[in-house]
């Protein structure tokens, strides 16, 4: 199995390097493996879909009152 850096990986996606450190820390992306201090991820491992809100909705957790 053939491996790429979070640079290599960040050209090849078209997202920052900084943004592929955050899934690999996140476990988003699988077969990620760290060897030291650094990400290596696996070269046929698919972009992982992105997990923002696109409705426009946000939903709110419910705050408990503590009284």
């Amino acid at each position: 199995m053939k491996y790429l850096s979070v640079p290599q990986t960040a050209e090849r996606w078209g997202i920052s390097s900084r943004r592929i450190q955050i899934l690999c820390n996140e476990e988003r992306i699988p077969g990620a493996v760290k060897i030291g201090n650094r990400w290596a991820i696996p070269d046929d491992e698919p972009k992982p879909a992105d997990a923002r809100i696109k409705s426009g909705k946000y939903v709110k957790k419910p705050v408990k009152n503590e009284k």
